[in-house]
């Protein structure tokens, strides 16, 4: 696999032994960097190993989100063949879409992937905001250090599952003296700090907590603008025989620094424009095996959370006590540094590396290439687990049951019922008890956090649903036989022996429109609103109609695509949580299916006897999808072709159809999602704790 890797901040040696290890794994990897990078307030310049692939560019700019690299260097190494792009810089950055326009205009489409630690909720200005949904849209992974960003790079409109993927530390630098005692409690305690000299990251707290602390003697690692003044506010408080500035240090004196310290103090501040994004010193020093105390901000609970002591952001005392306390019980000093030092190997830059690779390989996955694999021999069987979200309805449970007998099954149950209970231990099935009505969205990823065969493709089945005999192996074969296939559905009849539709393009406000017309049938461009003829398995070139996913009402979708894709958006209730998920695997380049060799008994809406509730529930998730994927002008042209329908509908219609018709005018006139959310509240099942 041939990887380009652009990281101006590639200019530290240290962080690129990534690259080094992925490399000695047998990645061809080079790297574009800066050529001088400004890194703890202090320039670095690039200095390459001999031979080392990596390549210092000239650059305009010096803040990380606005700077160009050199175009020439960028230009020449996007001619060249590569698998996929690592492009380690901020989605919103100008550099980002520096690359991604040369990839462009180069008429590139490698798969690539962007990184974030911006954990804080911020609106940037235009060009920016759309610079980076764009880049997001269209990456094919994301890596974040922190878990807020990526549950931000989501809502900016990543498709897929961002990886939480750590900083890396070095084991053989950051190593713990073996042989070093605990502090003798009520003795002189050593603090250290490492970090740049700069109000945000709380050094003037930390002096305070000194001040409430007479036994802390405080070492001060680092360099920055704020040096001046807090030399002399040490001098101000009295402090100047306490307190220490070592100024900065390489690597192997960091490590030195860490391992002549009683316990470090991390005691960043929250600011409106700042939060601590990792946090990588509180992990070089547990790496050498000396406890931390942290503030309870930005991304440090997610780095020492479990592993050392967190304090409110700003309250020295609290500080102080903490710092002092650790170091007095030789019992909890040990067992931080313990539990510390095992934190910190998820870190290495060996783990480090491997997440990487695992990314990289999801990347380039079959769904990506110019041409799919179907038609090729199926590999090995692959195992499958069963998920059904239940609410009520316990003997269409125990029908459904009844087809998946010998598989893995788990049962979410969003109503909290004794008879769905029974069913399932009946059935010998896991029976989970969400403890909310969560939707169906909401229910799936209650089995997915908690899967009885972890890696295994899952197969998600409505209560209301019969899988016929052979119709899981097919499916399964199905999967086994197109590697770029993220989904497969079977085909399904109802009670009557009817056939429904099952395969569906995506919508679309213009789909909106030819449906409201009535013209959907004559241009095939109808999109699921009812029933309607089996989509066939939806290959080009077999006749059928082309298909963009399958409903979810029996549905096997793929290990490797719930990894890379993620769960279901619980913000989708009841309908189009499965187009939603199915029209996100697409962006990441995968393709769904109907198996015509498959087939089930569905009796549609057999859990919903509320019509009403039903319709809203569909308009809202229909409204919910194209507000998400064609933005608020999208639905709002989408709307008014569903407003210009039901109109004309109301008024040409009689009896039963007409007075639907006007039922419908109403909920589009109100907001489907509004409708929907006074509709939940209303009905909304308290949330219980699991005994």
């Amino acid at each position: 696999m041939r990887v380009l890797r652009v990281n101006h901040s590639a200019v530290v040696d240290a962080w690129r032994e990534r690259e080094r290890l992925l490399r000695h794994a047998g990645l061809d990897v080079r790297t574009i960097s800066a050529r001088v990078w400004d890194e703890a307030g202090m320039p670095v310049r690039l200095v390459p190993r001999p031979g080392e692939p990596v390549e210092g560019v000239a650059t305009v700019g010096r803040h990380p989100a606005l700077f160009l690299f050199d175009p020439r260097p960028l230009w020449r190494a996007l001619g060249e063949h590569w698998d996929v792009i690592d492009l380690h810089e901020e989605p919103f950055a100008l550099a980002t879409a520096e690359v991604l326009l040369l990839r462009a205009v180069r008429a590139r489409h490698t798969p690539y992937l962007l990184f974030s630690a911006q954990n804080l909720d911020k609106r940037y200005p235009l060009p920016f905001r759309l610079l980076a949904r764009r880049a997001l849209r269209h990456a094919a992974g994301v890596s974040v250090c922190n878990a807020a960003a990526g549950d931000l790079v989501v809502r900016r409109g990543f498709p897929g599952r961002p990886q939480v993927i750590p900083l890396g530390v070095d084991p053989a630098v950051f190593a713990p003296d073996p042989a070093r005692p605990p502090p003798t409690p009520g003795g002189p305690v050593v603090v250290g700090y490492a970090g740049r000299l700069a109000a945000h990251k709380g050094v003037d707290v930390l002096l305070e907590a000194a001040v409430a602390q007479p036994r802390l003697t405080l070492r001060l690692a680092g360099s920055g603008p704020d040096e001046a003044r807090l030399r002399e506010r040490v001098t101000e408080l009295g402090l100047a025989e306490r307190v220490s500035f070592v100024g900065a240090l390489d690597t192997d004196a960091l490590a030195d620094f860490y391992r002549g310290l009683d316990v470090l103090a991390v005691p960043s501040l929250t600011t409106d424009g700042w939060v601590e994004q990792f946090g990588r010193v509180a992990v070089e020093a547990m790496a050498c095996g000396i406890p931390v105390v942290a503030s309870d901000s930005g991304a440090l609970p997610d780095v020492v959370g479990g592993a050392g002591r967190l304090v409110p952001p700003g309250d020295a005392a609290a500080l102080g006590r903490a710092l002092v306390t650790i170091c007095d019980d030789p019992t909890e000093w040990a067992s931080l540094r313990a539990n510390g030092f095992a934190r910190s190997q998820e870190a290495t830059w060996g783990a480090v590396a491997a997440r990487y690779r695992r990314l990289y390989d999801l990347a380039v996955h079959p769904g990506h290439a110019a041409h799919s694999a179907h038609g090729a021999h199926p590999t090995e069987a692959r195992a499958v687990e069963v998920i059904v979200v239940a609410y009520g309805t316990p003997e269409l449970l125990g029908r459904a049951l009844a087809s998946v007998a010998g598989l893995p099954v788990t049962v979410v149950d969003n109503s909290g019922s004794a008879d769905v209970e029974r069913v399932c231990r009946k059935a010998d099935v896991r029976y989970l008890d969400s403890g909310a009505n969560l939707g169906f969205g909401g229910g799936v990823n209650v089995g997915l956090a908690d899967r009885l065969l972890p890696g295994a493709d899952v197969l998600l089945l409505n209560p209301d649903a019969v899988l016929h005999p052979g119709a899981v192996a097919a499916l399964s074969e199905r999967l086994a036989a197109d590697a770029g296939l993220a989904s497969v559905g079977p085909r399904q009849v109802d009670e009557t022996g009817r056939e429904a539709r099952v395969g569906w393009p995506f919508p679309t406000p213009a789909r909106s429109w030819i449906a409201a017309l009535g013209i959907s049938r004559a241009l095939g461009l109808v999109f699921r609103r009812g029933p309607g003829r089996a989509g066939g398995d939806g290959q080009p070139g077999q006749g059928a109609e082309r298909i963009d996913y399958a409903i979810g009402s029996v549905l096997l979708l793929r290990a490797e695509a719930l990894e890379q894709v993620g769960g279901f958006d619980e913000d989708f209730f009841l309908y189009a949580e499965e187009t939603d998920w199915a029209k996100r695997a697409a962006l990441l380049g995968w393709r769904h299916t109907v198996v015509a060799e498959a087939s089930a008994l569905h009796t549609g809406a057999a859990t919903s006897v509320d019509t009403a509730a039903r319709d809203t529930h569909f308009a809202a998730g229909l409204e919910r999808y194209l507000r998400k994927h064609h933005g608020a002008g999208g639905w709002a042209v989408a709307r008014s072709g569903e407003v210009v329908g039901a109109a004309v509908r109301a008024v040409v219609l009689r009896g039963d159809r007409g007075a639907a018709a006007r039922a419908r005018l109403r909920l589009l006139r109100t907001g489907p999602l509004r409708a929907e959310r006074a509709l939940v509240l209303s009905r909304r099942r308290p949330r219980v704790s699991a005994p």
